[in-house]
């Protein structure tokens, strides 16, 4: 098909998916039972940083850290108690445990003490490109004395991740869609500067369009189906994750 065909059929699937129906079915529920900025925000971070595997699971998995924080993220995250972290003792996610939740409750802790909303620590670079911010929130998010294992769960884009996981936070938290389903609570970021949760569904559906050639999907391939992206919609280039998305997981495209 050529440009223009595309386009039409794309935004088609846009519109069949970026709707309250697509919240049952994805992690994106998880902040969605809350109304609070900052609630809506860890419950987003920690939902989206599990977010690899079985999508059941994922989501069984997110809903088990909010019962944890007992419905309260924010105040979770800022007063909780030596008694309230036995309780995570058990939790699993496929490679992220519970020693991988304390650390991130921990620097959570240290961050929402110093910034009222984690859009200031995205926003911390704004002369730089946004995948640069992600690689910043990484350094900023895990202070020098952090090491082992929890490192690992923030990918950064400086070292050719395509980071799938905090891009899919970002759309979350900074796109206004109206449809009921990404929140747009975030103002300092534009839509525009959005990159595509690049996995290996959409990527599949994006090299059948022709909208991505690189066969790995990394940094490399997350530039060049932005940049077609953006030819797409140069406002609102990642409204068609809900397209790509859909095309894979519902379709079998």
């Amino acid at each position: 098909m050529n440009f223009l065909e595309l386009k039409d059929f794309l935004d088609l699937k846009v519109e069949q998916y970026n709707n309250t129906d697509f919240i049952a079915s994805d992690p994106i529920q998880i902040p969605h039972l809350f109304t609070k900025k900052q609630d809506i925000e860890i419950a987003g971070f920690l939902s989206a940083t599990i977010a690899w595997g079985n999508r059941k699971m994922i989501i069984k998995n997110g809903l088990r850290i909010v019962e944890l924080f007992d419905y309260a993220p924010h105040d979770f995250i800022l007063n909780h108690s030596e008694k309230d972290l036995k309780s995570l003792g058990n939790f699993v996610h496929r490679t992220f445990n519970d020693e991988d939740l304390l650390c991130f409750i921990n620097q959570l802790n240290q961050l929402y003490k110093q910034h009222e909303s984690l859009e200031n620590v995205f926003f911390s670079a704004p002369e730089k490109d946004l995948q640069y911010n992600i690689s910043l929130f990484k350094i900023l998010f895990f202070n020098e004395k952090t090491t082992g294992r929890s490192v690992k769960h923030i990918s950064d884009p400086q070292k050719g991740s395509a980071a799938k996981r905090l891009n899919m936070f970002l759309r979350w938290m900074v796109r206004q869609d109206n449809k009921g389903v990404d929140f747009g609570i975030w103002q300092k970021i534009k839509p525009s500067d959005l990159s595509c949760p690049l996995d290996v569904h959409s990527g599949n559906v994006a090299r059948k369009l022709g909208l991505l050639t690189r066969t790995q999907n990394d940094a490399k391939a997350l530039f060049e189906l932005d940049s077609n992206l953006r030819l797409l919609d140069k406002n609102d280039p990642v409204k068609y994750d809900f397209a790509l998305f859909g095309l894979g997981v519902f379709e079998k495209f």
